[in-house]
């Protein structure tokens, strides 16, 4: 088990330092918006003293027209000075966001407010759906801070399946280190707002990867000599009596080479505009990531793949950022006639070509790197914001899930009713009845998402969890469906199916089986329900099935001491139901199905 060792004083009360730092930045973006209105109104003010001396030079003739040239002059510096404070406000604004946020999730008040992940989110996948991983309220939208969309797949794809006890714990001690640099969070989180829209990690991969366009030496040779002849000839005409015709000749020249070079030149400013851009756009996170010194040997590694032969990834984007401003120059109308005489945009073209086939077989390494420290800065925040979560112990010599005061982690610690929980060794099933609404299907869901935390190489919220690493199987959520053609019954069977054939190879299964086979009746529910836990079990699975038939309960007592009985209880008071939610020992002893029928007008 990792060692959760103290760290910062502010972790110990996260929602205290959100508050101090939230009322900072806050103070921040009211002066900044302060100045900002100040800045406008010297602006306007500026622009109306300009517009007003300019019309009485010319109506009265009394003063000259230069009388405009300072008011004008005041008004682009404040141009430039407002629009860099403007940029500033935004910052600061973005960061009353970023704490606001994060108080709203340590308050219990976060869904709706983050990134629901739907895209990710599989109807056949054997558990996303039953745990609630992705959509409002998900446990992504609870745990993902990622500003690209390689962080955010990332975060996906460790919470949609396991990995090795040694990834486990690797990810585990990166988030240690990485849980008390709130400022670096902070700092990440502040970079531009269009991050995450922006990037499309498929698409630059693909980009960075495919063959040269440029593919001869010869004409990348011939496009500079071309130019610096045409500007010696151009230089020749203005500053000595040679005339025109050598300039005339050179041009002639540099039309046939560019009309021999312009497929290739689209090809490439063509595909420039789509992919170099998402590049641009994460440089600041790459230098963000860069500046950072880690100590943990994951993160570390993590850092090294954003370098390439001793030079950072943002230093080589920056290079091609460059190359960018360079070929918006080429649009500007009077520096358009110079730019075609020097060849400009294919000049360009052919380093921007060059820049690809040099760094863009690195492009799936950074993006990746990229993608894995957000997704370990999200396990990081959530940490941070739940600093009583332990780090679960990955067992690696035997199929277990222990847990003392397991909670659901989605449920406010003020409501969140725990229970222990135990499955190993010769117990293999729990077989959990109780009424509707006592907290049988929340248990499940409370083991299997503790469980996906944990895989994922985040806290858990228990007092103490040591399991296994497991594949996870669920039927909380099977639903019919009127296209298919298909009944809840039948979607339930198929699901079951699959989780058999989870079953028979490792990593053993962890299956969650909610309410099983309750659409048929309930001798053939008995009679299947005890076939599947049995195959189960024979194929080295542990898990969880939790029924309302109590004519289940003498499943568990055949597969003694591989089952085992628990129940949840409720009390009919006043004609309402309540519920402890705590787990007992053995079978529910009454129902209170009947009473709260009649308890609503149910003549029965």
């Amino acid at each position: 088990m990792i060692e959760d060792h103290a760290h910062e004083a502010a972790s110990s009360l996260p929602r205290d330092e959100y508050s101090r730092r939230l009322e900072v930045r806050r103070r921040s973006l009211a002066n900044r918006e302060r100045w900002e209105r100040r800045l406008a109104d010297g602006r306007l003010a500026a622009f109306s003293l300009g517009v007003a001396l300019l019309a009485w030079a010319l109506w009265s003739g009394r003063i000259s027209w230069a009388w405009a040239v300072g008011p004008a002059v005041v008004f682009l510096a404040l141009v430039v000075v407002h629009a860099r404070v403007a940029r500033f406000t935004r910052r600061a604004a973005r960061a009353v966001t970023y704490y606001e946020n994060g108080l709203k999730r340590i308050d219990g008040d976060w869904a709706g407010t983050g990134v629901q992940g739907l895209s990710y989110l599989d109807a056949e996948h054997p558990y996303a759906a039953d745990l609630d991983l992705f959509g409002s309220g998900s446990l992504f939208e609870r745990l993902c801070t990622a500003r690209t969309r390689a962080g955010e797949e990332r975060l996906a794809a460790w919470l949609l399946a396991p990995t090795d006890p040694d990834s486990i714990r690797a990810r585990q001690g990166a988030v240690v280190e990485l849980r008390p640099k709130l400022d670096f969070r902070e700092a990440v989180a502040l970079l531009g707002a269009d991050v995450r829209e922006g990037i499309d990690p498929e698409g630059l991969t693909s980009w960075g990867s495919a063959p040269a366009v440029f593919t001869a030496r010869l004409p990348a040779l011939i496009a500079p000599v071309l130019a610096a002849l045409g500007i010696a000839a151009l230089v020749a005409w203005v500053a000595t009596a040679i005339g025109s015709k050598p300039l005339v000749a050179i041009a002639a020249v540099e039309i046939v080479y560019f009309l021999t070079q312009k497929g290739r030149v689209r090809r490439v400013l063509g595909s420039v505009e789509r992919r170099t851009h998402d590049l641009v756009l994460i440089s600041e996170l790459l230098a963000r990531l860069e500046g950072e010194s880690f100590s943990h040997p994951h993160l570390a590694r993590l850092r090294g793949a954003l370098e390439t032969e001793g030079a950072p990834a943002s230093r080589r984007v920056a290079r091609l950022a460059k190359l960018l401003n360079l070929i918006d120059w080429g649009n500007n109308q009077m520096f358009a006639p110079i730019a075609a005489l020097l060849l400009w945009k294919t000049q360009l073209a052919m380093r921007v070509d060059g820049w690809r086939v040099r760094n863009g077989p690195e492009i799936a390494g950074w993006l990746a790197a990229v993608g894995e420290f957000e997704a370990l800065e999200s396990l990081a925040a959530f940490a941070f914001e739940n600093p009583g979560d332990p780090f679960p112990e990955i067992a690696d010599d035997e199929t277990v899930y222990e847990a003392s005061a397991l909670g659901h982690p989605l449920i406010a610690e003020s409501k969140c009713v725990r229970n222990d929980v135990r499955l190993g060794g010769d117990l293999r099933v729990l077989l959990v009845s109780g009424s509707n609404m006592s907290g049988k299907s929340t248990l499940l869901r409370t083991v299997g998402v503790n469980a996906v935390l944990a895989f994922a190489g985040a806290p858990v919220r228990a007092n103490r969890l040591r399991l296994s690493v497991l594949s996870i199987g669920a039927t909380l959520r099977v639903q019919d469906s009127l296209q298919a053609g298909r009944s809840r019954f039948y979607a339930e069977l198929t699901r079951i199916r699959m989780l058999v054939g989870m079953a028979e190879r490792p990593p053993a299964l962890l299956f969650l089986l909610d309410e099983i086979f309750h659409g048929t009746n309930s001798h053939d529910r008995t009679v299947g329900a005890e076939a599947v836990i049995r195959g189960l079990i024979n194929r080295g699975a542990i898990g969880f099935v939790t029924t309302h038939d109590l004519a289940l309960a003498a499943v568990a007592e055949r597969l003694t001491p591989q089952a085992l009985n628990v129940h949840f209880e409720d009390q009919l008071v006043g004609g309402t139901l309540h519920f402890d939610y705590r787990m007992r020992p053995g079978i529910v002893t009454h129902s209170n199905a009947l009473a709260l029928m009649r308890a609503v007008g149910l003549d029965v």
